[in-house]
């Protein structure tokens, strides 16, 4: 049977695979973050609005992200499912699967779609938008959320590529739309002038590209893996295990979203300088984030299909192989950030457009909440893991206990005299509590019950 550019992760040294299938992961998150940051860039250096235009973006992006919530989900819960078959060489249950999940997430699209549309004016008005840049912000918001399709078929097919171990692939085309993004970004604001709009419609035509790209190679990928018997168009037992899988993703992706809504919400009825600082320094942490959680996508992969091939000492190993990377990741991003926060955040807004109280609330929360990156990177790590061996309620209960804590101490912190520094240590506590509860998940996962933490290479015998 041929095998397109598929791999599979249960043999083979666990470095240098995991490595290799990761890498691109990494890489992809780090490309997808251009799309939002350049936006960024780009708004706040050379439209009209400045540092307005920087606040409608990044009030409109956190509503956007709820509504991408569902994407991530339908990403996360069917690669999952995919690498589970693939690694027992189950053909046909692939192909099921991937129709199932077709079918399922084109019907979720168009609901969120058609919600998100039909809510827009709602959710910036629950998220308190200054008055100074609400058109710029709506206007944002319609556009991006005109393209929910093509970032599903992106995202799906991004996760059914990674099940069946090419992550290269949507990485090459996530590079190109990126690319392109930029192109289009600098053309439609800076030489049309159209604000806001401009930096919407160039991400809207970036994400056709790359979804029509993927969808491309993944038809033809599928071509190659002929299972004997013929695949139905929709399995319900495969829907409820894309279910059973993708909503603990959704549940902790849109509660994630939806409480740094109303975190936004707060900041931003302290100031709009603090939403300015606070729009800057936040997208830089994402930013550091995002490869570590791409990788760690991929390692739920090789965790999924090492579980159902036995390996578990294998999947130790990945652990502490993609934890030694993000943890080197993580300290480079940190040293930057803490050493050099007033450039990084003077990358988004022009000088003359950036006020000294804007400046001086980004730099704090980069400082503060930089330290406490390495805490996360394990919690996410390990929350991999789990979640590749099905443990969906430790994922969740780690995840939301973060969430909660955070949302809960900005309203504490900042009503009781911490100010902005408040919201800068909700981040850091959040981090640390869901760190350990993450880890305590990751040691009581069933099957690795008695596989050594540092795991020695077995030994080759000599014939």
């Amino acid at each position: 049977m041929q095998r397109s550019k598929t791999v599979d992760l249960t043999n083979g040294g666990v470095w240098r695979t995991l490595l290799k299938y990761t890498l691109p992961l990494f890489g992809c998150a780090m490309v997808q973050q251009l799309y939002s940051m350049v936006d960024l860039l780009v708004v706040g250096n050379f439209s009209a609005g400045g540092a307005l235009s920087v606040d409608a973006v990044g009030n409109a992006t956190n509503v956007i992200n709820i509504l991408l919530a569902f994407a991530i989900g339908a990403n996360g819960g069917c690669s999952v499912i995919v690498a589970k078959h693939f690694g027992k060489k189950d053909n046909l249950k692939v192909r099921e699967t991937v129709n199932t999940s077709a079918i399922s997430f084109a019907v979720l699209c168009a609901v969120i779609m058609t919600l998100g549309l039909a809510l827009a004016p709602q959710f910036l008005t629950a998220l308190s938008v200054d008055a100074e840049y609400y058109d710029r912000c709506l206007v944002y918001l319609y556009i991006y959320t005109g393209s929910l399709p093509f970032i599903f078929l992106y995202n799906v097919g991004c996760g059914i590529c990674s099940a069946l171990g090419d992550s290269s692939t949507p990485f090459i085309f996530l590079v190109i739309s990126s690319a392109l993004n930029v192109a289009l970004d600098l053309l439609f604001v800076c030489v049309f002038h159209w604000d806001v709009a401009g930096a919407a419609w160039a991400t809207f035509i970036s994400q056709v590209v790359s979804g029509l790209l993927t969808a491309i190679v993944l038809v033809r990928k599928l071509k190659a893996i002929c299972p004997e018997q013929k695949p139905k168009l929709f399995d319900k037992s495969i829907f409820k295990d894309l279910t059973a899988t993708s909503v603990p993703i959704i549940l902790q992706q849109s509660f994630v979203s939806v409480g740094n809504f109303f975190v936004m919400k707060r900041i931003n009825q302290i100031s709009i300088d603090a939403t300015t600082g606070f729009t800057t320094a936040f997208k830089l942490v994402t930013i550091s984030n995002s490869g570590v959680i791409n990788m760690t996508n991929g390692l739920a992969n090789f965790a999924s299909q090492n579980k159902a091939a036995e390996n578990y000492e294998r999947i130790r190993r990945g652990y502490l192989a993609v934890l030694t990377f993000a943890l080197a990741v993580t300290l480079v991003f940190l040293t930057l950030f803490v050493a050099l926060p007033e450039p990084f955040t003077r990358l988004f807004v022009q000088r003359e457009k950036l006020t000294p109280d804007a400046l001086a609330y980004s730099k704090q929360f980069l400082v503060i909440v930089s330290c406490f990156l390495p805490t996360v990177t394990i919690k996410i790590v390990s929350d991999g893991v789990v979640r590749g061996c099905g443990g969906n309620i430790g994922f969740a209960v780690s995840t939301f206990t973060d969430l909660i804590l955070r949302v809960a101490l900005v309203y504490i912190l900042t009503s009781v005299g911490w100010g902005f520094a408040g919201v800068c240590w909700a981040w850091a506590l959040g981090w640390s509590v869901s760190m350990v509860l993450a880890f305590v998940f990751y040691m009581r996962i069933k099957c690795l019950r008695g596989v050594k933490l540092f795991p020695r290479k077995p030994q080759t015998q000599s014939k």
